[in-house]
Parts: structure tokens; C-alpha cells; sequence
């Protein structure tokens, strides 16, 4: 579904993952799209993306709400690079318990061919408070500051 301006790109995401609307939102992609989620996972295509997110609105996603925030638009003329703060509340957590509400920033590639904008590619990454980075710590990541001491004695950089 082309759209008429690229800065429409976040509302009528969210506004197809209110309506746990699957199809709707992969419709927003280029058939041959990617799509980068919050964990690295990479889906290549319109189908593998339509899947993924009939997933997990159908289950973890399906009580949740997602706000567009702040919207960023770069038009470069045939292409526009978009930047949306997304705000998720309602996500069910591995216990079945609700989880706490988390920050995203989705960045859009959208192209303009014939008679309107398509997203070409997706990155969605999780917005980490007070971290710069992240650390491969035990087989895990941990995020972490550089920029000044934490309380596990780090002192960040040398000088």
C-alpha cells in the first residue's frame, strides 16, 4: 500500500498493530523488504514479515498498545529515511505476566515509485536508559556506560 508522504510511515504501523491487522502492516513493505527487529532477528521479505508479526501480535503482542512519538523525516528525493520513538505498553512477558513498558526507536527506508511511498527496510531498536552500549558478558549482553563510573566499580575508558 503505497502512502502519499513517508512521514505517514509510524501512524499507519501503529495504527495496523492496533488493529492486530498482520496483513495491513506487511502491505506497508516492498515485496523484497527487510526488516530488522528489537533482538537482530532479520526478515527478508513482505512474507517472512507479515508472519512475524501475525506471531507476535496473535500472542506475546496481543494485548499491547504501540504510540508513535517523535517523527524525524529526511526526503532525499526518491528515497526518505524515517525516525519514529515508538512507545509499547501491554507486551506479555515469558511468565504470562504483563511486562513494563519499553521505548523503540524504528528507523524506515521508504522509496518513492509510481504513485506514492514504500518501505524498502526497517530496523527497530530497543532504547536502553543510561546505557551507551552493549557488553558480551557470560554468554549474554549486557548494556553498559563508559562515560562514567557504575556501581560494579567499572571507571569507563582509560584517559
Amino acid at each position: 500500500m503505497p502512502l502519499a508522504d513517508p512521514a505517514e510511515m509510524p501512524q499507519e504501523f501503529a495504527r495496523a498493530w492496533a488493529a492486530r491487522d498482520a496483513a495491513a502492516l506487511a502491505a506497508l513493505f516492498a515485496e523484497d523488504a527487510d526488516f530488522v527487529n528489537v533482538v537482530g532477528l532479520w526478515w527478508r521479505d513482505r512474507g517472512a514479515i507479515e508472519r512475524a508479526h501475525r506471531y507476535g501480535l496473535t500472542t506475546f503482542f496481543r494485548d499491547s498498545v504501540l504510540r508513535v512519538g517523535r517523527v524525524a523525516v529526511r526526503d532525499l528525493g526518491a528515497v526518505a529515511v524515517v525516525h519514529a520513538r515508538m512507545h509499547l505498553s501491554g507486551q506479555i512477558g515469558p511468565d504470562g505476566r504483563a511486562a513494563g513498558p519499553r521505548s523503540t526507536i524504528l528507523s524506515f527506508v521508504l522509496h518513492r515509485s509510481g504513485p506514492g511511498w514504500t518501505c524498502v527496510s526497517a530496523q527497530n531498536t530497543d532504547v536502553v536508559p543510561g546505557a551507551e552500549t552493549h557488553v558480551a558478558e557470560g554468554g549474554t549482553l549486557r548494556p553498559r556506560d563508559y562515560r562514567a563510573s557504575d556501581r560494579d566499580g567499572d571507571t569507563g575508558p582509560p584517559p
